[in-house]
């Protein structure tokens, strides 16, 4: 019983699939198309249904009919009149965002039947969006050396609606420099760019404000407007270059907000500001700016906003980089959103070999891959790969079993260490990826010799250095590491002057500081050339040298030296000339002076530090010229004395002076009869030597005249003694004076003493003669004998001072012949002056 009710149920269920079958193929599926604009108020006709299928306004009514429609209901359906109509207002722009054609399709059901009919309703563009650029303001920066003909990208105006309500053209506002050309791409998208017409000078105007208009073709006519600031810059010659014409990525829509998905570079090979890139986005749909954002400085793309596989599948982008200077360059981006694949690969690391040596050969395994993909189809295929740059390369084994291994020989002086980023790919669709990070380390050898930073090295050392003292410091580098790395220095033995090199400098060999041995002088020697030889301690040792030249810097060691003017030769004293009439600033001489010493130390200044007259003359600060700051009068001298200081820049200041005579007359004759009398210190000095000669003279003269009355008073004296001796003794009168006489009985023999004088005076010598003594026996009384006692007192007197006078006389005659010297040297003197006036 039971197998017959399956049997029963069998049948029934076969005999209504037939039934159904015959009634679907009487079902007809018909389409209707109608056309409306878009923004119609809610209610607009649409078209008419019932008489387009043919059917009664009141079946409609009575079959139940009603529309079906996906998503939101744009259209219904009036049963009364049979018409369809918009059920809200329509906007083209949101439901159809870039499409030539906008189609809703909508289906009629009727409920009594089992009809469906398909309607397809076009959407109509109006214009009702005018162009609008993204920015109010965009600045372009031009370098004023940009050639005539040079476009620059402006921005793009964007307008949702087609056809001819689109955007159309562009228009610039009239200006002298620039001009707009619209750039029509071959999907229809017209780019502007500003051409410059005539060469930009920035001194003359460093700002241009321009108007860019975009224009639709609708009507009304619909525009936008953006300013265009216009900034001249100076010269930048290098635009930046990006390593890419056209970047891609692909990119699950899963992706979270916030990841990076690439990041371009564009390099300049400019220095400072023109050579820092800026990076910025044209975006060619505005959606676009709101799912992006790139980083300008580290040109990063990132994912702001959630992606929709749905609403995009791929986003074009143009990045921008500019430098400082204002120059441009251009690629493009290109992103492709790819549809969920849920699982991802899996890269096991089987083995792993951490550190290799430097120059391996090529080939050497590093690791071996598993990767696995849990799956299957064309999702579970697993494709591995690596950066491009690395020296490495992926080789599939066995399976599902890669090697990692060399490519060419390691040098771990440019890396010493790699992560390499292996990324297993599966073939899903969006693919999946997952990167396994490898590190390796490379070890060392000794295939690098030490290198100083410079190729030549100076340095500076003052003179009189002290011994012993550190005048330098070289170091070198090795790119090795360990005992490869460790450096010793030494210097290169040669000879200077004729010494050895080792005696004047030395080097310490750890730490390449370098030692004085002795003091140098900067007048013996200005520089010396020496090498440095660096050598590392590997095995073999790998050595490197440079040269390092020392300057000896001079100190102020050197007084100065006075060049002019010079003492005479020939012992007169060498007089400088300045007529009487000079007026004030002329110029009377100049001295001239050197400086064995250099640079501020040979920095010579000039000053006046006695004279004569004080404020009659000056000297030149730098140029030692003596110029008169008056006019003369008659009450000043005619010999000027002047005593100038020459003295150096140095620490200390040293110095040195020269002493000036300036002669003050109008003509040669005059010279020569003032230079007679001219009187300096020493010629006053003469003349009081002269007054006290003649003093002296004159008391010797008036000692004289004393004399020669004492010499009268003596004889006088004499004489009259005689006569009373005569008139005392008369009987002796008739006995001669020479004969023997005597009173008392005593017979006495008197002599007469008679002295005769002269004095003798010439031009030579002034002396007095005393002739030896004659005598004549005289008889004398005892009175005339007790009187010669006092008679040789006045001899003796009388002798002293006729030895003083012959003294005085020769002292006198020694000052005449020094005054006809001095005379002489005077009469040269002026015979100079005549030679120097000539």
């Amino acid at each position: 019983m039971a197998r017959n009710s399956a049997e029963r149920r069998d049948c029934w269920c076969g005999i209504f699939l037939c039934f159904l079958l015959v009634l679907l193929r009487e079902t007809r599926a018909e389409q209707i198309r109608y056309s409306v604009q878009e923004e119609m108020q809610k209610g607009s006709f649409v078209g008419d249904v019932a008489k387009d299928l043919g059917l009664d306004p009141r079946a409609l009514s009575e079959s139940g009919a009603r529309t079906i429609s996906k998503g939101k209901k744009h259209f219904s359906l009036n049963v009364r009149s049979g018409s369809l109509v918009t059920a809200d207002r329509i906007d083209r722009e949101e439901l159809c965002p870039g499409t030539l054609k906008c189609l809703l399709n909508v289906e009629i059901l009727m409920d009594d039947k089992v009809n469906i009919y398909g309607v397809e309703v076009e959407v109509m563009d109006i214009n009702d969006h005018a162009p609008r650029f993204r920015v109010d303001e965009v600045e372009i920066k031009i370098s004023e050396n940009a050639a005539v003909g040079t476009s620059f990208p402006l921005p793009n105006a964007r307008d949702p609606d087609l056809g001819i309500n689109s955007l159309q053209n562009y228009q610039l506002s009239p200006n002298h420099h620039f001009s707009l050309h619209v750039q029509n791409r071959a999907d229809g998208a017209k780019n502007p760019e500003l051409v410059l017409e005539r060469v930009l000078d920035r001194e003359k105007e460093n700002v241009h404000y321009l108007t860019l208009t975009a224009w639709d073709g609708g009507d009304p006519i619909r525009s936008g407007t953006a300013r265009v600031r216009v900034t001249v810059l100076d010269i930048n010659d290098n635009p930046p270059v990006f390593s890419q014409s056209e970047y891609s990525v692909s990119v699950p829509e899963n992706v979270p907000k916030g990841t990076l998905l690439l990041t371009v570079n564009a390099s300049d090979p400019d220095e400072g500001v023109n050579g820092e890139v800026t990076y910025s986005i044209r975006y060619s749909e505005d959606e676009a700016s709101e799912i992006f954002h790139l980083d300008s400085c580290t040109a990063q793309l990132f994912i702001q906003e959630t992606l929709d596989f749905e609403e995009s599948a791929v986003y074009e982008m143009e990045i921008q980089g500019q430098d400082g200077g204002g120059l441009l360059a251009r690629t493009k981006i290109k992103v492709t959103v790819l549809d969920v694949n849920d699982n991802t690969p899996e890269v096991i690391v089987a083995s792993l070999t951490s550190s290799i040596p430097e120059h391996s050969p090529s080939g050497t395994v590093i690791a071996l891959l598993n990767v696995h993909d849990r799956d299957s189809g064309d999702n579970g295929q697993v494709l591995c790969s690596i950066p491009e740059h690395l020296p490495f390369k992926l080789e599939k084994s066995y399976a599902n079993y890669y090697r990692l291994m060399t490519v060419r020989d390691l040098d771990r002086e440019q890396v010493s260490e790699y992560n390499v980023t292996v990324t297993a790919t599966d073939g899903g669709t969006p693919p999946l990826t997952t990167s396994t990070q490898i590190s390796l380390h490379v070890a060392d050898s000794n295939d690098n010799p030490p290198n100083f930073r410079q190729a030549s090295y100076s340095a500076y050392v003052p003179e009189n250095n002290p011994r012993a003292a550190s005048i330098y410091s070289m170091t070198a580098s090795d790119l090795d590491s360990g005992e490869n790395a460790h450096i010793t220095y030494s210097i290169e033995e040669e000879t200077i002057h004729g010494t050895p090199l080792s005696s004047y400098v030395s080097i310490n060999s750890e730490t390449g500081v370098l030692y004085a041995l002795r003091s140098f002088d900067y007048e013996q020697f200005r520089d010396m050339q020496l090498r440095v030889i660096a050598r590392d301690s590997g095995n073999p040792p790998l050595s490197s040298n440079v040269s390092l030249t020392l300057f000896i810097l001079d100190q102020n060691d050197n007084a100065p030296e006075i060049l002019y003017p010079t003492l005479p030769t020939d012992g007169s004293t060498g007089v400088e000339l300045a007529p009487r009439s000079a007026e004030p600033g002329y110029l009377v001489t100049k001295v001239v002076a050197v400086d064995g010493d250099s640079g501020k130390n040979a920095w010579l200044s000039y000053r006046l530090l006695k004279a004569t007259e004080p404020g009659l003359f000056s000297v030149g600060l730098h140029t030692g010229e003596i110029r008169t700051t008056r006019a003369f009068h008659d009450k000043d001298s005619l010999k000027q004395s002047l005593v100038v200081a020459v003295t150096d820049n140095g620490e200390p200041r040293l110095s040195a002076t020269v002493s000036v005579t300036v002669a003050v007359a109008d003509n040669i004759p005059e010279i020569l009869s003032d230079l007679s009398s001219l009187k300096d210190p020493e010629d006053q000095q003469d003349s009081s030597l002269t007054l006290y000669l003649v003093i002296s003279v004159a008391a010797v003269s008036c000692l004289f005249f004393v004399f020669i009355i004492v010499l009268l008073a003596l004889r006088l004296h004499k004489w009259r003694i005689s006569k009373v001796l005569e008139s005392c003794n008369g009987h002796f009168a008739g006995v001669p004076a020479s004969q023997f006489g005597g009173i008392d009985g005593v017979r006495t023999y008197l002599k007469t003493y008679s002295h005769e004088v002269s004095l003798t005076m010439d031009s030579q010598k002034s002396q007095m003669l005393f002739p030896q003594p004659n005598y004549a026996d005289t008889l004398i009384s005892q009175e005339s004998c007790e009187k010669r006692d006092s008679l040789y007192f006045c001899n003796t007197f009388v002798n002293f001072l006729f030895t003083f006078c012959k003294y005085i006389v020769n002292f006198i005659f020694n000052v005449n012949q020094c005054l006809t010297f001095s005379v002489s040297s005077f009469s040269l003197s002026e015979e100079n002056i005549n030679d120097s006036w000539e």
